[in-house]
């Protein structure tokens, strides 16, 4: 439901990199703050559904003004509050009374194959675009979709009486012309708005679409606050809980050790750990139990442990924007409190009170995954010692055995203690592999535009200097060359940058990661658990974050000539 009456903002905060009209806020996290302050805003008022366009003005101007945010983004903060408002009621309608409204911009406008008819776009499943996916998602699960502006077409099928709750997907200007027949009709609805304006190639948070098109009573989790899973779980790595958690003593390796968990991260692999098994228990308001977070701890023992390794390997004197453990205390001391962690991980695993064959099957999880890392990181320092160019592939395959096994180990461990079966494990190592390979591609993706990035000087091979080596000629073909074999007149970071960015090579590096992304996602389409299907695809969202790009170019024109738009301009 939307806002129709609101006057839209003309330009964002100052802090925004780019104004539009819809008012989204611009980064991942002002969204998910957004939503998680409205989420308590319902809470906390329960206002009765349907809403009224008053209604939802008054709230949002309240929540705006109580929590200190721009007033450009009470548009957002409207439709927020409204769709949350809406989530109990929409997770109680039957999938197959639902309707999912898509915008037909979505699609790759220059070479999308599919045609139109009266209902709409036809989509050729080609796989150029996100329509696919969330057609085909939502079809399965019985929804009727419909990837057009829609006005007219929702009014006719709300008419017809089949359909009792609406997800839309637009920009603001076309979504609240299906207000007034939802609101009409008391139909539950929600809206999720496009990232930009634009009416051409434009892109949407896939994460909150996805969970509201799964949100249902049967998936026990979609209440589950994940914000509040990372905040609980990052309680389990304060000195204290360390102490009582690893149960050890206070030797100088010890409290090393202790030190370096307790060290500043993003801990997703704990994270992770919590999540399968919080999406496998009945009740997920179930407290985490103690084993569960021993297990937590031995996946972040066994990852901080390869943190130490490489950096002696690598040579860095800096993580977390700290000395690396080897710069502070030397490297026979930083190689033996790594040995430590790996053993602490193990005991750790060994001392739940699961039963032996849950117990045995976590070691082996661990192992399998300890013993893939360490062979990726074989094959890395073996091309270190003679460097020469790698293709993509080959990077990718590097990325696969180093980053992916962390993602599998934390998962399988999690799922593995909650009872998962095979079929669940088989899913959870086809996703960890694209969901590793996805991370570390986007990690390459960051230190081009990070200038105290220094893998792209080659500490370690980098997805786009690969590609860029790959369609390079010439001059840059050799400068590429030298920069791989790390020669004396290898050229600095800046001037490959610059290259990359000229050849396209950080665009295709952009493409891979959402290539890699959406691949995590296909591999869930057959998960038979939709909690544990519902939770992990929003921790896709958690991982991943999406920009706003542009303006709509229908309201640029709108707005130059004062007229109203016409259907033919609108997504």
């Amino acid at each position: 439901m939307l806002l129709p009456l609101l006057t839209l903002p003309r330009a964002m905060p100052v802090a925004s990199k780019r104004p539009t009209q819809s008012g989204v806020p611009p980064t991942r996290e002002d969204r998910e703050r957004v939503r998680t302050l409205a989420a308590r805003y319902v809470a906390a008022v329960k206002p009765v559904i349907p809403i009224s366009l008053e209604e939802l003005r008054t709230h949002a101007e309240r929540l705006t003004a109580a929590e200190g945010l721009s007033e450009a983004f009470q548009n957002y903060v409207g439709v927020v509050i409204n769709s949350e408002a809406n989530r109990e009621a929409l997770a109680g309608v039957p999938f197959e009374r639902r309707l999912l409204l898509l915008p037909k911009c979505l699609r790759v406008e220059d070479r999308c194959p599919a045609p139109f008819d009266e209902f709409g776009l036809l989509c050729k499943q080609c796989g150029l675009c996100t329509i696919q996916d969330l057609q085909a998602e939502a079809e399965k699960l019985g929804y009727a979709v419909l990837v057009a502006e829609g006005s007219a077409l929702v009014m006719a099928i709300i008419q017809t009486g089949k359909i009792d709750a609406i997800i839309g997907v637009s920009c603001l200007s076309v979504l609240e012309k299906a207000f007034p027949y939802m609101e009409a009709a008391a139909i539950p609805g929600v809206a999720i708005p496009l990232l930009q304006d634009d009416c051409k190639d434009t892109s949407i948070d896939v994460e909150w679409v996805w969970d509201f098109i799964h949100l249902s009573s049967d998936d026990r989790t979609f209440r589950l606050d994940l914000d509040g899973v990372r905040a609980e779980v990052d309680t389990w790595f304060t000195p204290a809980a360390l102490r009582e958690i690893l149960a050890d003593g206070d030797t100088p390796s010890e409290r090393i050790a202790r030190e370096w968990l307790a060290r500043a991260g993003k801990r997703w692999r704990p994270f992770l750990v919590a999540c399968v098994w919080k999406a496998l228990q009945d009740d997920p308001t179930t407290p985490f139990p103690d084993d569960l977070k021993k297990l937590a701890v031995a996946v972040e023992c066994f990852h901080k442990a390869s943190l130490v390794h490489d950096d002696i390997e690598d040579s860095d004197d800096l993580r977390y924007g700290e000395k690396t453990l080897h710069a502070q205390h030397g490297i026979p001391v930083a190689l033996n409190v790594g040995d430590l962690l790996l053993g602490d991980g193990y005991r750790l695993i060994a001392e739940t009170d699961a039963p032996s064959s849950v117990r045995a099957e976590m070691l082996r999880i661990a192992a399998e995954g300890h013993r893939t890392l360490c062979l990726g990181q074989g094959n890395e320092l073996t091309w270190a010692n003679e460097p020469t160019p790698l293709t993509p592939l080959e990077v990718v395959g590097i990325h696969r055995q180093k980053t992916s096994p962390a993602f599998e180990v934390a998962l399988r461990i999690g799922a593995a203690f909650g009872g998962a079966d095979a079929d669940l494990h088989a899913t959870l190592t086809a996703y960890s592999e694209a969901l590793g390979i996805a991370y570390q591609i986007r990690d390459d993706i960051d230190d081009l535009t990070n200038p105290d990035g220094d893998d792209l000087t080659l500490t370690r091979p980098a997805f786009p200097l690969a590609a860029a080596y790959e369609r390079a000629k010439g001059e840059d073909r050799e400068a590429l060359e030298r920069a791989w074999r790390r020669a004396a007149d290898a050229p600095d970071a800046a001037t490959l940058r610059e290259i990359i960015d000229r050849l396209g090579a950080g665009e295709r590096a952009e493409q891979m990661l959402d290539s890699y992304k959406e691949q995590a996602v296909r591999v869930l389409l057959d998960v038979q658990n939709p909690s544990l299907k519902g939770l992990l695809r929003r921790v896709v969202g958690k991982i991943f974050s999406v920009e706003i790009r542009s303006w709509c170019r229908e309201f640029e024109t709108r707005n130059a000539a004062s007229r109203p738009a016409s259907p033919e301009a609108v997504g």
